[in-house]
């Protein structure tokens, strides 16, 4: 697996946990400050995709994760 796969499957599982967790209808609902935490992974996705600077790209990267 290499790493543009790994930073898609750490985005999605990030929202879709944070909105589980933010979501008032949800049964995992803990708080709505939780989706912040989606804004916030959202945000970093958009700036990565004009910027092309992605920390989990970093991060994976020295972790050994394959390249793209």
């Amino acid at each position: 697996m290499n790493v543009n796969r790994m930073i898609r499957i750490f985005a999605g599982l990030f929202v879709l946990i944070s909105v589980a967790l933010g979501a008032s209808a949800s049964p995992l609902f803990v708080n709505a400050n939780w989706l912040w935490f989606t804004v916030f992974v959202g945000a970093n996705l958009l700036q990565s995709g004009f910027t092309q600077f992605c920390p989990l790209e970093k991060i994976l990267l020295k972790l050994g994760v394959q390249p793209a």
